[in-house]
């Protein structure tokens, strides 16, 4: 899908061109040819632009903004703006530092501008949709944004705020509503990557690679631009294109250093590639600047792999404390530990939990984490209703996950449905042969147990015409 994106903004220097005067006889000399220079914004007015557009902000741009803002409100209270601003910085640097401590500055910088002024004031409503979406409460982030839509429905940002809180509701026809709008509203590469994220969730894996790239070449600063190729990498390992993924990744944080994600990302394409001593380095790079619960999990799942036992219990201490401070700032991550607790603490724990969270918010990776944590705990038969809505299109799960389906073969292989569970064990280890170093040796296992199909004969016509779910 191609599409132009808009201008950039640039400052234009005009170069003076004179004459001289010499011996009392004027003499007018030739212009100077106008020499053009692009003068880049100051580090906090580019900050300012990408928070203003929902895009990635490089993290020293970020902290020259917090500081102007702070400055400025206390000189200037009574700005809404100033205070919508300040708030979104605080959302954007909580959001690339994994410091939770930055949500509720920016929920508190947040609500004194809608103090100010509540009736219309769209820039703190967005702020406040996407703090939630920061802390994973997608309810909240619907509310907001739908208020927000409802003042300013021609508004473009927030729409990718939205597609985010239905995409976590598990509201997918309200995810291609909201992409469908924002697609006739506006290009550009946020919007690009916006789509390509849709398309990844629909199993679209060539036209969500296609909008990532065009997002990647078009984007307007390093940190957008490391954002994209981040994202494209990952897109790459979800696929087991471990040596493209590596190169987005390495690509990343090249233009960008503090792109973590893309960090914890080499650390997963290195796991894969045999270069276990280079992952393990990647991954500790990572969380020194970016502790997220999630790397944490992953770093201890790889120390777990190499008999490491030790080492990946650190990791799993890490992961509790981070998500008690996290706790703490309004993060919701039910999710991670949820999962964290189904493969190495209590499976019990991690279905009380999960139950909740999927009260809360549907979502694919939700059904997905449940219905494995209910295999884990004995509950086979209520954990293949989960699992299936996590893989099945008709309920939304379009993703083409090589976990969600080595989770779903191996449940299906418990319930003695070996014909299915051949089947997604095979399919998960096409998809990705490398998704995760503890468990792609167990896929493997599990399907050297189930042996070659029997040979049976071929359906009958009538047979034929059965919907594939029967088999299910």
């Amino acid at each position: 899908m191609a599409r132009r994106s808009p201008a950039g903004l640039w400052l234009v220097a005009a170069a003076v061109a004179g004459c001289a005067v010499f011996g009392g006889v004027m003499a007018m000399w030739p212009w100077e040819r106008a020499v053009h220079k692009a003068v880049a914004p100051a580090p906090g007015a580019q900050a300012l632009g990408a928070v203003a557009a929902g895009v990635p902000a490089a993290l020293p741009d970020l902290a020259v903004l917090v500081g102007e803002r702070e400055a400025f409100v206390r000189a200037h209270p009574r700005d809404a703006r100033a205070w919508a601003v300040l708030g979104a910085a605080y959302v954007e640097q909580g959001r690339r530092t994994a410091d939770a401590s930055n949500y509720p500055r920016g929920e508190r910088a947040l609500r004194a501008s809608l103090k100010v002024r509540g009736n219309g004031n769209v820039e703190a409503m967005d702020g406040m949709a996407a703090l939630a979406n920061a802390r994973r409460d997608f309810r909240g982030a619907r509310t907001w944004g739908e208020a927000a839509l409802k003042a300013a429905p021609k508004r473009w940002t927030t729409y990718p705020l939205l597609i985010d809180a239905y995409t976590g509701l598990g509201d997918y026809k309200a995810t291609k509503r909201m992409l469908d709008r924002l697609l006739e509203l506006r290009s550009g590469p946020a919007v690009l990557a916006r789509a390509g994220a849709v398309y990844r969730d629909r199993g679209w894996r060539e036209d969500a690679a296609a909008a990532l790239t065009d997002a990647a070449a078009a984007a307007r600063s390093p940190a957008e631009r490391a954002a994209w190729l981040e994202r494209t990498g990952q897109l790459s390992f979800e696929r087991g294109d471990l040596e493209d993924a590596l190169r987005h990744f390495q690509e990343a944080v090249r233009i960008d250093p503090d792109q973590r994600a893309a960090e914890a990302g080499q650390g997963r394409a290195l796991a894969g590639l045999g270069r276990p001593t280079e992952a393990l380095n990647a991954y500790r790079v990572a969380l020194a600047k970016q502790p997220c619960p999630q790397y944490a999990l992953e770093l201890g799942e790889l120390y777990e792999s190499l008999g490491l036992g030790q080492a990946a219990r650190v990791q799993y201490d890490l992961l509790r404390a981070r998500v008690r401070e996290e706790a703490a700032g309004g993060v919701d991550d039910e999710l991670v530990l949820g999962a964290f607790e189904a493969d190495h603490g209590d499976p019990a724990a991690a279905v009380r939990r999960l139950r909740a969270e999927w009260r809360r918010q549907p979502g694919i990776a939700v059904a997905d984490a449940l219905g494995w944590a209910l295999h884990r705990a004995g509950d086979d038969k209520e954990a293949l209703r989960f699992a299936t809505v996590a893989t099945d299109r008709a309920h939304g799960g379009g993703v083409r996950s090589a976990p969600y389906l080595y989770h779903r073969g191996v449940i299906e292989q418990e319930l003695e449905q070996y014909g299915p569970a051949r089947r997604h064990l095979q399919e998960a280890l096409r998809v990705n042969p490398y998704f995760s170093p503890l468990q792609v040796p167990l896929a493997k296992e599990a399907l050297a147990a189930l042996g070659d199909p029997p040979d049976e004969p071929l359906p009958s016509d009538e047979e034929s015409k059965e919907p594939a779910e029967k088999e299910r």
